[in-house]
């Protein structure tokens, strides 16, 4: 006769490999997330919220131009941001509240006349 100890044992080997199916497939679809390249300017930086606002340029199949609050994947970024600069992000589809590799756009030169 099998006990109530064997037959749980026995199931744990099939919710192991269940579990790493999921973490499988998990990885998966995020990797397959389409990216898109982020364009803006800063209004706000606001480092206790974790959060800067930005007006965004129109991101082809993603969204059109807004103002709209963003988290950042990296904090440390918030400390060199401020209002008026110009930046380049990652976003990827399904998740439109998180800036990806926020990089500062220097200026461009003024030209000589």
């Amino acid at each position: 006769m099998i006990t109530r100890l064997h037959r749980v044992r026995a199931a744990h080997p099939a919710v192991l490999v269940l579990i790493l199916f999921s973490m499988a497939s998990s990885a998966a679809a995020q990797q397959a997330r389409k990216e898109f390249t982020f364009r803006g300017r800063v209004e706000q930086v606001d480092v206790g919220a974790k959060r800067i606002t930005v007006k965004n340029e129109p991101i082809d199949g993603w969204m059109g131009a807004m103002s709209m609050a963003y988290k950042v994947s990296n904090e440390d970024v918030l400390a060199r941001l401020k209002p008026g600069d110009q930046i380049t992000a990652k976003v990827y589809d399904g998740d439109f509240r998180t800036l990806h590799d926020v990089q500062v756009v220097p200026p461009k030169p003024a030209e000589k006349k």
